[in-house]
């Protein structure tokens, strides 16, 4: 039952009806069982009057020369018959059924004579009327010896009176302290939920850029989960919101380079007369152009591998489609520059080699690997792709490995910085690739590591190592 409907449900109002209701409920219960016990302590004081009353009769029979006799004296009738509320009825029996006093049509008992001598009680009618009976068994020594019946019978008013007072003394305060229970139980409630409204003062008063955490200390237990959360979801959109504003320097800055110089380069072109000069021009546009698209399809990877966090979408990955994929994609760039591009490693379905993760990224990965090792490698080298499983550990390894120059030891931490390029390479890149690489691998939890291939100067070579551990079985 809703005491209190609203169109919005509120958190104020689902308390009250759960505290309110259940109250308003038990009233009409407690009414109930209040009249119940009510008339149970009315009649007890009015049971022990009939139980004396019976006792004193019982007392008035007296047997001379072998009779049994009953007198009764008149100011004791009179006592007994005075009552301006109830009728009181008495009778005395004989076992034979012989009537020696009072109300020959007062119901007889359903025992028999052999009750012990003890005072009973039972409800009875007397005349359409409902009478509370108290009756007793006396043994008369008599010849022989007999059972005499001796009963007092009165009528419930006074009975149902007092019990009305009583329900009226339980029940009359209840209506003053219900509504003072109702107003006790909402100004409770609404110093109980102050923490919430103080809560929201607080996040409504922030400004917009302030990412800074929510002071769980200050609120109560039960919301200190919410708080968690939403100090979660802080953490989560401000990594987020920090990696649009790098995204949007990195593609600012680096993008202002090759824009500048598509710009000199078209403003030669239009002041060039001799159509030699005008096609060099042009090449340059076309290399700039390129250079530049590169750039901005680098910037996309990193932003996407660095926006995919924990809503990651992971699957059941077999590497060495993936791998044959990357190298398919590589391969004309490859050819181009006469490079040898080569793969070793099991073919699908011969070893185990599944990870959980996801197959973009996955693949983005494997092809900067390879994309770097192209860029680096002089004409007539080699780039190869190598991939092994450890049954024991149930980790796979990833290897790529060139004849280029290779990377200066002290170098090979800052290389997984975005934008940062090795010194002494002349080659064109956006110093991204290997930031991607970073940034994957640790999105799949596994490890990266820098190395050389130990080819004899100048073509040291780089080695660069990616251990998923452990693989799925």
């Amino acid at each position: 039952m809703k005491l209190f409907k609203r169109d919005r449900r509120s958190l104020f109002g689902e308390i009250l009806d759960w505290m309110l209701t259940p109250l308003l409920l038990l009233w009409p219960i407690t009414l109930a069982l209040t009249w119940l016990v009510a008339q149970n302590t009315a009649g007890k004081p009015f049971d022990r009057a009939l139980e004396h009353s019976v006792n004193a009769l019982s007392q008035l029979l007296m047997v001379r020369e072998g009779r049994l006799s009953f007198s009764l004296p008149g100011p004791a009738r009179e006592i007994l018959r005075a009552d301006d509320s109830d009728q009181i009825f008495f009778q005395v029996r004989r076992s034979n059924g012989d009537l020696l006093a009072g109300e020959h049509d007062l119901p007889l008992p359903p025992e028999s004579a052999d009750t012990g001598g003890q005072v009973r009680l039972r409800e009875d009618t007397m005349q359409s009327k409902e009478v509370r009976v108290a009756y007793r068994w006396t043994m008369v020594n008599t010849q022989p010896p007999e059972w005499v019946l001796v009963q007092v019978a009165e009528t419930l008013e006074k009975r149902k009176t007092l019990a009305a007072e009583i329900v009226k003394g339980v029940m009359v305060p209840q209506f003053v302290t219900l509504p003072l229970a109702v107003l006790l139980v909402w100004l409770a409630l609404v110093r109980g939920i102050r923490p919430l409204a103080q809560l929201e003062r607080r996040i409504r008063a922030r400004k917009a850029d302030d990412m800074s955490p929510l002071d769980e200390r200050s609120v109560p237990e039960e919301v200190a989960p919410l708080v968690s959360s939403i100090n979660d979801l802080l953490s989560r959109l401000k990594a987020s919101l920090s990696t649009q504003k790098r995204f949007l320097a990195d593609a600012a800055h680096q993008l202002k380079t090759p824009l500048a110089g598509l710009r000199m380069q078209a403003d030669l072109a239009q002041r060039q007369a001799d159509a030699e000069e005008l096609k060099r021009s042009l090449q340059q546009i076309g290399r700039a152009s390129v250079r530049a698209t590169h750039t901005v399809n680098q910037l996309l990877a990193l932003a996407r591998a660095e926006s995919s966090g924990r809503s990651l979408v992971t699957a059941q990955v077999e590497l060495v489609e993936v791998i044959a994929e990357a190298i398919q994609e590589s391969l004309a760039r490859a050819l181009d520059k006469r490079i040898d591009l080569g793969y070793e490693g099991p073919e699908p379905g011969q070893a185990p080699s599944t990870i959980e993760g996801n197959a973009t990224l996955l693949r983005e990965m494997v092809r900067n690997l390879i994309d770097n090792g192209i860029n680096y490698t002089p004409e007539g080298g080699q780039v190869t792709v190598y991939l092994s499983a450890d049954a024991a550990s149930r980790s796979l390894t990833l290897m790529v490995e060139d004849t280029g120059p290779g990377i200066p030891e002290a170098e090979r931490e800052r290389v997984f910085q975005p934008f940062y390029r090795a010194l002494g390479t002349n080659v064109d890149g956006s110093g991204l690739g290997l930031a991607i690489v970073a940034e994957i691998v640790r999105q799949h939890g596994a490890e990266v590591s820098l190395g050389s291939c130990g080819h004899p100067a100048p073509q040291v070579g780089a080695r660069v190592t990616v251990r998923f551990s452990p693989a799925p079985r």
